[in-house]
């Protein structure tokens, strides 16, 4: 009996990177990051949409990055030698996004996220999948697929 509880436990639980925008706390699910890279410069795209920052050379391949803040309506990342690129991949489309700090890792039970509350004039709110209380702090659990630019209608 001791097998199948691990194996519910294993399934029951997921893994999030959490990091700062601003003073506010967000999270991605750690099987869609790739990699963590310090700030690059991103080369700016003309007619691109004012959240895609530019975009990168990474190891051949060209990658757009997205400045999260402008994205969720708050104010530009200040894009400095503080900042990282969380390079992410959903489906076959990847991207960076661009974010003011990386914080922690976090392992918690499936059971503890909890659906955003429906706020019509919210605009930020389409791109939350949950929200989880950590330790005190509320973190908000990005939906990628929401939060990067769609190729079809927003290309550049």
């Amino acid at each position: 009996m001791t097998a199948p509880t691990k194996t519910q436990t294993v399934s029951s639980e997921i893994e999030l990177l959490s990091f700062r925008l601003g003073k506010e706390e967000y999270s991605v699910d750690i099987m869609s990051v790739r990699e963590i890279r310090g700030w690059t410069r991103a080369t700016p795209l003309p007619h691109a949409p004012d959240f895609v920052r530019g975009v990168i050379n990474l190891r051949g391949t060209v990658l757009p990055v997205v400045d999260l803040s402008v994205r969720l309506g708050m104010q530009p990342v200040a894009g400095d030698a503080r900042n990282v690129i969380i390079v992410v991949q959903t489906g076959a489309q990847t991207a960076g996004l661009l974010v003011d700090a990386v914080s922690d890792i976090l392992a918690l039970p499936a059971s503890e996220l909890q659906p955003p509350p429906d706020l019509a004039a919210d605009t930020a709110q389409r791109y939350i999948s949950a929200l989880t209380i950590v330790e005190g702090r509320m973190i908000r659990v990005l939906d990628l697929m929401a939060v990067l630019p769609d190729d079809d209608a927003e290309a550049a």
